[in-house]
This record gives C-alpha cells, sequence and structure tokens, in this order.
C-alpha cells in the first residue's frame, strides 16, 4: 500500500510541479502584456510579487516578499484576516498556559496562541526559530541563504522536512522565506511563509520521498513587556496538501485543532517550560538537569518517528514490500544508535536496526486512555523473551561508552519517574522489568486528561543499561494514537453513534437504538489511528530469524491492543449476556441461531457436533477458522457481527464493523455474483457465491475461494433475523 501511494504521489508531485511552471510562464506573459497596454504615467501600476525561488539572488525582490509576508502575518496575529476561534476545550483561565483560537474557514488549517511567558524575545525567537528542538515532527531545518535587511533584519531561505505521524501517509516538506525583523513599537517579529518553484531540496532522491506543503503567511509576534518578559503571539497557517493521503486520513491533515496540538499550542509550552528552568523552578533528582531529561525524551521521539518513516537517506530499507504484508518490515544496516556525534557511542558492531510497523484504525477508544492501559499493563500485550532479546543486544555493547554515570537502578520499584513537562502533558521514567530495564515517555499532546479535544497520546520506550550513562543508545519502540477529527458538517447519525458489539458481553441484531444524546452520543463515534512500531538489533547473519519473529511479535501485539480496546472502548457493557437494546438477542442465542440455521438450510453442521453444547459454541463460532459475518436485512444491509477472522479479514474491529455496508467489502464482480443469487438465497434459504474478491476498511484485496449465504431464523417465531456468510480460505492479496 506505502508502495503504491508513494508511485502515486512521485506521479503528482511531477504533475504539480509542471503545473507550477505553466502558471509561472502565464502570469509572466499577463504582466508582460498588461505593461505593454498601461498608460506609463499612471502610478496606481502595482506589479504582484512572485513568490518564487526566481528572486533567490534579488534581494530586493524578497525583501518586497518579505515585506508583504510581515504585512498579512500582522494582520493574522493581531487582526481578522482570518475568522478565528476559541479552541475547544481550552479555555482561558489563572491556569492556562495562554488563549488559543482556530480557524473557521479559511484556505488551509490555521491555529494562533497568545501567552506571557518570561523570558526576552531575542531569546524567544531563537528558541522558535530552532524547529527541531521543540516541533516534535520536525525532522530536519537547513538555512541555505541569508541576506540582511533594514531595522537590522535578516531573510532567510529555508529548507524544512517534517515526519509523517503514521506508515499510512508520505512526509512534507517546505520551502520557505523567513523574515526576522524588529517594528517601531519595539516588537521582535519573526514570519515565514512557503515560495514556489523552489527545487527539491538538498538531497533530490530524498525529497523524492516528500510532498510539498505549503506554509501561508505565519510566525511569532514578541512584545517586550516592562519589568522583564514577553508576551507572544503565534500564528500557524498551513496548506498540508490532504489529496495525497488516503480518504481516511484526510481529517489529520485538514484539521485546524491538530495543526494546534502539534505546534501552536507545543512551541508556547515549550518556551514556558525552558523559561521554569532558567529560572530554577524545575528540579529532578538523580544528578541531571532537566535539559538532559528533556534531550532523553527528544531522542525517543525522534527515534521512533525515524522508525516510522523509514527515510532512505538514513539507510532504511524495505524487505519484501509486495503490498500484501500488513507488517512492513524495514532495515537499516547503518544506524547510528547513539543518537550523538560521537563515533565510539555506536554500537557498530551490530548487523544493524531492523523495525516492524504497521497502522490500523480504532474506533470509540479515546487515546490517552488506551496508552495509559498499555503503559499499566505491559504483560496484556508484550512478550518478555522478545523484549529480553532487543535489551541484551544493546547490553552487549554498553561496556564501551565513555562517561558512564553510577546512576545505578535497584530495588523492587517498577516504574520510576524521572520528571515531567509543567503542563503534565509528558512524562518521562524508567521501567523496571525482570531481567532489563525501559527508558520509557508517555505524551498526551492535550495533557494527560483523556477527554481533552485532539488527545493524540504516544507511548515510546527503549532499553538502557543498569548504568543509564547520557550518551546510552536508544532504539525505540513504542506506539502512537491519533484521533480523526470529523470534518465541519460531517456529523454520524444519533441512532448510530453508541452501538457497540462484544461477544462477551452482548449483541445488537435489531433496529438501532440508544439512549444516548448530546455530548455522550458524540463522543462514542470517534475513530483513531494506531501507529506501532517496533525496533530489534540483529547480527548480519540473523536477519532473516529476526524478520519472521519481529514479523510475528508485532500481528500478536495489534491483535493484543484490538482486544483491549474492545475492553475499554466507553459504552461497553461488562455484563455477560446483557442486551444493548429491548429487540437484541444475546451473544450466545445469536451464535445458536446462526449454527441452527446453517444446519437447516445447508444439511451439515457449521461448528464440530462436540463444540455445541453451552458456552462452548459461541466461543468455537468465535474462533472459526472461516470469516462468518452477519448483516441486516434493511434495504441498505450492514454488518451486525463478525467472528474473529471476519474482524481480521475486513481489519476491523466488533465496534467499527457497525459503519460497514455490504456492498462495500465486494469489488464489481463481487456484486455481480451477489445481485444474481440474491433472489436464490431468499427464495430456498441459502446460496454458493464463487470465488472472488472483497475489500477490507483498509483498502486491501481480500481473495476467497468459496462464500455460503444463508439466512439466519430467530427460533421464537421463525422468522429471518439476518443474512450470515462465510468467506472460506480467505487470504490477502
Amino acid at each position: 500500500m506505502n508502495k503504491l501511494l508513494m508511485e502515486e504521489n512521485d506521479r503528482l508531485q511531477k504533475q504539480v510541479s509542471q503545473l507550477v511552471c505553466e502558471n509561472g510562464y502565464m502570469r509572466q506573459q499577463l504582466q508582460t502584456a498588461s505593461a505593454a497596454t498601461t498608460d506609463a504615467s499612471c502610478d496606481s501600476v502595482v506589479t504582484t510579487p512572485q513568490h518564487s525561488m526566481r528572486d533567490a539572488n534579488n534581494p530586493a525582490g524578497l525583501l518586497s516578499i518579505a515585506e508583504e509576508t510581515l504585512t498579512e502575518f500582522l494582520s493574522k496575529a493581531t487582526g481578522t484576516a482570518v475568522d478565528w476561534v476559541q479552541m475547544p476545550g481550552m479555555k482561558p483561565g489563572p491556569d492556562s498556559v495562554g488563549i488559543f483560537a482556530i480557524s473557521q474557514s479559511c484556505s488551509g488549517v490555521a491555529a494562533r496562541a497568545c501567552g506571557l511567558v518570561s523570558l526576552e524575545p531575542t531569546k524567544i525567537a531563537e528558541i522558535l526559530k530552532d524547529r527541531p528542538s521543540w516541533f516534535r515532527e520536525c525532522r530536519s531545518l537547513e538555512v541555505f541563504s541569508m541576506f540582511p535587511a533594514g531595522n537590522g533584519g535578516t531573510i532567510e531561505l529555508v529548507y524544512t522536512q517534517t515526519y509523517a505521524p503514521t506508515t499510512l501517509a508520505p512526509a512534507r516538506d517546505f520551502w520557505t522565506l523567513r523574515y526576522t525583523t524588529s517594528l517601531e513599537n519595539g516588537s521582535l517579529v519573526v514570519c515565514e511563509r512557503s515560495l514556489s518553484g523552489s527545487g527539491s531540496g538538498p538531497n533530490a532522491a530524498a525529497a523524492a520521498q516528500f510532498v510539498r506543503a505549503e506554509m501561508l503567511p505565519s510566525g511569532y509576534l514578541i512584545r517586550p513587556c516592562e519589568g522583564g518578559g514577553s508576551i507572544i503571539h503565534i500564528v500557524d497557517h498551513l496548506n498540508l496538501e490532504a489529496w495525497s493521503v488516503p480518504e481516511v486520513l484526510r481529517p489529520l491533515y485538514e484539521s485546524s485543532k491538530v495543526v494546534a496540538q502539534k505546534m501552536t499550542i507545543a512551541a508556547l509550552r515549550y518556551i514556558r517550560q525552558i523559561a521554569q528552568e532558567t529560572s530554577g523552578e524545575v528540579v529532578y533528582g538523580l544528578g541531571r538537569q532537566p535539559a538532559v531529561l528533556r534531550t532523553f525524551s527528544q531522542r525517543l521521539s525522534r527515534g521512533f518517528n525515524d522508525a516510522v518513516n523509514g527515510f532512505n537517506d538514513d539507510g532504511w530499507t524495505v524487505l519484501n514490500c509486495d503490498g500484501a504484508e500488513d507488517v512492513i518490515i524495514a532495515v537499516n544496516s547503518t544506524k547510528n544508535l547513539s543518537g550523538t556525534s560521537n563515533p565510539a557511542s555506536s554500537l557498530t558492531f551490530l548487523g544493524g536496526i531492523l523495525c516492524a510497523k504497521a497502522s490500523m484504525l480504532l474506533q470509540n477508544v479515546p487515546p490517552a486512555v488506551l496508552v495509559r492501559f498499555l503503559r499499566e499493563h505491559r504483560s496484556e500485550w508484550a512478550d518478555f523473551n522478545v523484549d529480553a532479546y532487543a535489551a541484551a543486544s544493546l547490553k552487549a555493547g554498553t561496556y564501551a561508552y565513555p562517561g558512564m554515570r553510577p546512576t545505578r537502578f535497584t530495588g523492587s520499584q517498577i516504574i520510576m519517574p524521572l520528571g515531567h513537562t509543567i503542563e503534565h502533558e509528558e512524562m518521562l521514567e524508567v521501567i523496571r522489568l525482570d531481567g532489563y530495564l525501559l527508558l520509557g515517555t508517555f505524551i498526551s499532546y492535550s495533557g494527560i486528561d483523556e477527554n481533552a479535544v485532539g488527545a493524540c497520546s504516544e507511548l515510546i520506550f527503549a532499553p538502557i543499561d543498569e548504568m543509564f550513562p547520557d550518551d546510552a543508545p536508544l532504539v525505540p519502540s513504542g506506539f502512537r494514537i491519533i484521533p480523526l477529527d470529523s470534518k465541519p458538517g460531517d456529523k454520524k447519525d444519533a441512532t448510530t453513534s453508541n452501538r457497540t458489539l462484544d461477544l462477551t458481553s452482548g449483541l445488537e441484531v435489531g433496529p438501532a437504538t440508544t439512549q444516548a444524546t448530546g455530548d455522550a452520543s458524540s463522543s462514542q463515534n470517534n475513530r483513531s489511528v494506531l501507529t506501532i512500531a517496533f525496533q530489534f538489533p540483529f547480527d548480519s547473519n540473523l536477519q532473516d530469524n529476526v524478520a519472521v519473529m519481529a514479523r510475528q511479535y508485532v500481528r500478536s501485539v495489534i491483535s493484543s491492543v484490538q482486544r483491549v480496546a474492545m475492553a475499554i472502548s466507553p459504552g461497553m457493557n461488562p455484563t455477560v449476556g446483557s442486551k444493548l437494546s429491548p429487540g437484541s438477542p444475546e451473544a450466545l442465542t445469536l451464535a445458536h441461531w446462526i449454527c441452527q440455521s446453517y444446519n437447516y438450510y445447508l444439511g451439515s453442521d457449521l461448528l464440530r457436533s462436540d463444540s455445541l453444547a453451552g458456552d462452548s459454541m459461541l466461543k468455537n463460532l468465535w474462533h472459526h477458522q472461516d470469516a462468518i459475518l452477519c448483516c441486516s436485512l434493511k434495504s441498505l444491509p450492514v454488518f451486525i457481527f463478525a467472528n474473529q477472522a471476519g474482524l481480521d479479514m475486513l481489519e476491523t474491529t466488533l465496534v467499527a464493523l457497525q459503519d460497514i455496508t455490504l456492498d462495500k467489502i465486494f469489488d464489481e464482480s463481487g456484486r455481480k455474483a451477489l445481485c444474481a443469487d440474491f433472489a436464490k438465497l431468499m427464495q430456498q434459504g441459502f446460496a454458493y457465491l464463487p470465488a472472488g474478491i472483497c475489500m477490507s476498511t483498509m483498502g486491501r484485496h481480500v481473495s476467497y475461494e468459496q462464500a455460503i449465504a444463508w439466512k439466519v431464523l430467530a427460533a421464537e417465531d421463525n422468522t429471518v433475523h439476518c443474512l450470515a456468510f462465510s468467506f472460506i480460505n480467505w487470504s490477502f492479496v
């Protein structure tokens, strides 16, 4: 899937480049014609500056663009150039870090923040211009040219690369002009905007893995306060080219709230963190300065992003990427594990690092709740033997590190906190497990409150040595869960928002009914995208063995996370055998109906005869090797049940299953075959469908040798309750 996406992105990027060139040529022709026909004595003729890299060698042209950028930025920062509304869930108050707003309707996505920081303007500008230090998704920022401007200001041409948050979308890069200047009132301004026709960056081959995004006039307005400190206004206004990602992920690239959480609020929080550390308000134990612990946290995040993105210029190579595998395996044989410039700190004797990664959709699970559960109940998903292997592989070379600190962790404490940010949106800790230690970071961009809006959460960890030196090699693995905020006006039907399915608690197959109203219903139908990446050091002669182990391990983790997500999903009724609506049978009852109807119409048993007694029928149906799904008998049939194989085939959960209609899973030939046999199905009660192809919710093709459809009868009154399908010998293609 990634390979197809990259090929399509490459094709579209070339098309965009061609159109940009053609547009530039047409503008030039129009301006020439306009200048030729305009009275030369008319002083009102103004030529609009072209925001292009063609002006790179023309400081006067760049200054014109810079001044225009400054004007547009100030109109957003302190004016009404953008229709700003208060950031949902971020109410101003005495404990608030600042005042936040997002764009209501404008080109692209935009966010604004205003806050008081106890640092001088020049120090704030210096920190914010170093975007990789505080923006976790910024991979690199390089200043290619610098020109002096008036008032002691500077104009810079900047190339920036950012990480993609998931394995399902390409990363973004920017070519921008950055203008730093002082205003007459003593304020300091750093403003920035994209330049068109700006080439491919320092490495054309590496730039092919990026989609060129646009930064509209954005920046920082920093006003000094009497007595010290500054008032800072931040504006981030981007066009992230949402067309280049799968439709299900587009809310990530079309949401101003996401930009606010990741960039605008993060920048203000970071500045406040630095201010408190500078003043000595923040003190941590273990003899380490706050900046050192912050560096560890940043290295964990950067290492995880490197693994998720797998850039070629970092040395990553994808193994056997034919689009059929749900888990992507990538290998890096040149990685410097230390994250420092000290070559003596790298584990050069290793064969390399192998990464197994995947992304999947979750429904109705607050990200912070799931991440906290994964953090506190590691035994629910982790395999000690696999984790211990990774730890031992790194530990073998730790003796070589210079400057060891005598900070030895002892005792029986499981989680030892090292530090946290002032807003408590991130915590750094050491986790002691039997035989080894993990350095972990628990991040929630909206704070630890799982109900906060846009609460993107991460759990990232890496094995460390008992001595825990500052140069410790970090090979991070972990989880990232990002909520998919629905587009404005995209409201789900309230009657379906609160329905949940769980074989251990009950099953709704009757008419969709719910008592949920208001905020309760809207909070129950939230989707999130989960990205998992695990890294394993390996010796050169063990690469194939480690690849097999890593793929199996990540698949096991995915299965465990799905199970945990279902268990903690809000709205799940823990009472075994309960009903979610008055017309719904219990899970065990439906299982009996499915098996009895199969026997009645096809004359054979769906399950073995020794598995039909009591609760074992439900258990055996759930673990049946064939994908078994049931759909409602409505004008637009919707799935209401699937066993584990059915959920695996559709790559979904019992909760999200209710959003899938029958026609969506078949391709054109499959739909025709179903339509041709539907009358036969309803007349004789069953039908055999030929081999074909269907689609998972992630867009992958699934082949099956045969499908059987039959009517499921309610035992009480012998009426048709739903339709059941069994897909035999299915597999991803």
